[in-house]
């Protein structure tokens, strides 16, 4: 897509394929809608296309996805925030989320434009492919050029990754200090690009309520991912390597109509809850768990109730959240529910075990323990927070580089509750007062100041590991045995404390 702009504002800068002609808007430069890679369906990406001169002020469409009419399957697109064009600033280099299944850089919250501002840094988001076009495996789709057949959408982040190194010189960002950040389905392959730091020009992570890939609930199996196509293909009266050729939409039906419904009643039985990186040895040799602890200094950050984004019922969730449960029998079987997202097979008595623990643990912690809120937490910490934290403490165990740990912890606005997953990319890019956020966030002098303190932590990391901000507590590198996580937000602001809510994980330690 392309637009046209004022020329008191036009901007320009010359990339590998061409010229492009951004806008300045404010403090900082914006390039809108500049194309990274190309790629046709079921293939590796391949470089860009050259062009001699290029507009660059409107956003590319979004990658298909139901909920947006425009979204199309050229989609592979970047977007870049500059201060300076000719500077050699600090590059932070944003995955979204979404499940793997929606989003795009175009999204308003992830808007680059205040965090490029006010952290001297030059900030890139892109789109990348999504559902069954981006996440899945069957070597019948191999690549002739490449031989890879899975992960088209980690390919396309790689890929990202590279055309920054090679490119973002041109905006003004050193392309030898590079800082890969995302969230959620992003925060998750942000971490298995960092496994490959050394080889992809990453310097440092920020790893943001990762939602980290593995079967059965966020990964397919390689033999469900084959199955699954190969009924896609049987319905749509062709073979797998012809759902290249099929149309994108009855292609897209299909993949989404082979995961509706109750996870029980599936063809297949993993992939329950989203449908992230399938290991396939390649671009994705290991699950983040098992494979070593990223050889980069982390910045990790969960929220402090990560299941209040599935359990309000009027969060922008999707599927929209269950009723909450009311009474203890309702509370257990909810549960159940949330176990069910990650196996298959919940053994008898586990649901009210893991009641009587998360319960007992807040009790003795002096922290509520009504249905609604044991239910919120379990949520979180099963899909979430369990395995961030632990991930933490491997690698502040193991890891050979600093690691750094936060709760978010500012509270959204009634009727909303808690501060739930995905609440810190309105804070961290300063876009808590757009439309679609202020009455979920607010707009006071406590958000422009959690906000404010934010941006400058990830804004110091990014520039040389260390985070710090201005009127704020010194964040001292991560250990489990003692106070050493960043919680921003809530009545002090900011403060430094051990792990919250600890105790609320060990019921984890005993579930395979």
């Amino acid at each position: 897509m392309t637009g046209s702009v004022d020329t008191a504002q036009v901007v320009a800068a010359r990339v590998e394929q061409g010229e492009l002609i951004g806008a300045r808007e404010g403090d900082v430069a914006v390039f809108r809608g500049v194309p990274y890679a190309r790629a046709l369906r079921f293939s590796s990406p391949r470089p860009a296309e050259p062009w001699r001169r290029r507009s660059a002020t409107e956003f590319s469409r979004a990658f298909v996805q139901s909920a947006d009419p425009d979204s199309a399957e050229d989609a592979l697109y970047a977007n870049v925030w500059t201060p300076d064009t000719v500077a050699s600033l600090p590059v932070l280099l944003y995955i979204h989320g979404g499940g793997w299944q929606v989003g795009a850089g175009s999204v308003p919250t992830f808007d680059g434009a205040h965090l490029a501002a006010a952290g001297g840094l030059v900030v890139v988001n892109f789109n990348y492919r999504l559902s069954g076009f981006g996440w899945g495996l069957h070597e019948d789709l191999a690549d002739p050029e490449t031989g890879l057949c899975a992960n088209w959408g980690l390919q396309d982040q790689a890929a990202a990754i590279r055309w920054v190194a090679e490119n973002i010189a041109a905006f003004g960002g050193d392309p030898g200090n590079i800082t890969l950040c995302g969230t959620s389905a992003g925060g998750g392959t942000a971490w298995l690009l960092a496994l490959r730091a050394e080889e992809m020009g990453i310097r440092r992570l920020i790893s943001i309520s990762a939602a980290h890939a593995a079967p059965p609930a966020t990964s397919l199996t390689p033999e469900d991912s084959r199955r699954v196509y190969e009924s896609i293909a049987a319905e749509l009266g062709t073979s797998v390597a012809g759902l290249r050729d099929v149309p994108y939409a009855a292609f897209h039906t299909a993949w989404l109509a082979a995961f509706a419904g109750d996870p029980g009643s599936r063809r297949v039985l993993s992939g329950r809850e989203y449908r992230g990186p399938i290991r396939d040895g390649v671009t994705m040799p290991e699950f983040a768990h098992v494979a070593p602890t990223p050889s980069i200094p982390v910045m990790s950050i969960h929220n402090s109730t990560e299941g209040s984004f599935f359990t309000d019922p009027l969060s922008p969730s999707f599927p929209p959240a269950p009723p909450v449960p009311v009474g203890e029998a309702q509370l257990v079987r909810a549960v159940r529910g949330v176990l069910g997202k990650l196996s298959a097979d919940v053994p008898a008595g586990l649901a009210e075990k893991c009641v009587r623990a998360y319960r007992a643990a807040a009790e003795d912690e002096g922290l509520p323990s009504d249905p609604r809120t044991l239910w919120t937490e379990v949520w979180g910490d099963a899909l979430f927070r369990n395995r961030i934290v632990r991930l933490a403490e491997r690698h502040a165990r193991l890891g050979t580089t600093p690691g750094y740990v936060m709760q978010f912890a500012h509270p959204v606005r009634a009727p909303h509750y808690g501060t739930p997953h995905d609440a810190t990319s309105k804070f961290l890019f300063g876009t808590y007062s757009h439309p679609m956020n202020v009455a979920q966030f607010g707009d006071r002098p406590a958000e422009r100041r959690v906000s404010t303190l934010f941006m400058a932590y990830v804004a110091s990391f990014a520039r040389d590991g260390v985070p710090r901000a201005v009127g704020a507590p010194q964040w001292p590198e991560f250990s489990a045995s003692r106070p050493s996580t960043l919680i921003l937000g809530g009545p002090a602001v900011a403060r430094v404390d051990g792990v919250p809510k600890l105790r609320q994980l060990d019921f984890w330690r005993e579930v395979p």
